[in-house]
């Protein structure tokens, strides 16, 4: 039997912040790019991709753990807690034990598991509280993956992310570089070789005060307001979204032409 890769999560794993209209949701991203790279190492190789930007885990755990059990998976990727990190109010504790929960529940499919790290994004000194959950956070991913012998992407490693062009505009979501580099990322965390050419970015561009500032109060304008007015009013942008792959396709094919069979209209 080929083997299947199912990737659940948020936007992370959907592929935010890579666009690309010929894909469904109007994004590509690590997980795609991993997807075929396993296809070109057999052409039989199968992929689902369940994720969907803004879910919580409670969401992720209701909507996509169990499809993902019944597909019966080779290969099972798991990112999930980064949107209930941002929460006004959160009990970390309760959101942990949720999250191992899930975590048991797809190593004991006997698939390979990866779990990841969330990167230590920087906020303004307002949103501190977030970034100390966050450091939390990531400690009991580590001692999870350890427990269920789970391979671990440690996103909040990684100095490569440093760079500011390895995020879209909104600084949460990774830009087409950062997705790149994650996939290679975790190939490599596999042991599969790939073909994946990661170019240096070149040097980087230089803001004088005023100009950081007025950076600043843009992407304040731009996406840190208008995503607590959506927290408040209870409302996401994965709202009424479907996961780009609910069902296993073969790779192999090309992900763009089955997205053109399927008739699947881009978003965004």
């Amino acid at each position: 039997m080929p083997g299947l890769f199912v990737a659940l999560g948020d936007s992370f794993t959907e592929g935010v912040g890579d666009r690309n209209r010929k894909l469904p949701n109007g994004v590509r991203g690590w997980a795609d790019r991993v997807a075929k790279q396993l296809g070109k190492q057999d052409p039989e190789f199968r992929y689902a991709n369940l994720a969907v930007r803004s879910k919580r885990l409670h969401q992720i755990v209701a909507d996509q753990l169990e499809s993902a059990v019944a597909m019966k998976p080779t290969l099972v990727s798991f990112y999930a807690g980064g949107n209930d990190i941002l929460e006004i109010r959160k009990d970390m504790g309760e959101l942990l034990q949720q999250y191992e929960d899930a975590v048991a529940r797809l190593a004991a499919t006997g698939a390979q598991l990866v779990l990841f790290t969330g990167f230590d994004v920087m906020l303004p000194s307002v949103l501190e509280p977030m970034r100390r959950r966050n450091w939390l956070y990531n400690e009991e991913v580590r001692r999870i993956a350890r427990q269920y012998g789970a391979l671990l992407v440690d996103h909040w490693a990684f100095d490569a992310y440093q760079d500011k062009r390895m995020w879209d505009t909104d600084r949460l979501h990774m830009s087409p570089a950062g997705h790149k580099y994650m996939a290679s990322q975790v190939l490599e965390l596999l042991g599969v070789e790939h073909t994946l050419k990661i170019r240096p970015l070149g040097p980087v561009e230089r803001y004088g005060w005023r100009e950081m500032m007025r950076r600043e109060r843009a992407w304040m304008q731009e996406w840190v307001v208008p995503m607590f007015g959506r927290k408040l009013r209870g409302v996401t942008l994965g709202d009424n979204l479907p996961p780009r792959w609910p069902e296993p396709v073969k790779v192999s094919v090309g992900l763009k032409k089955l997205a053109k069979q399927a008739g699947r209209a881009p978003v965004g």
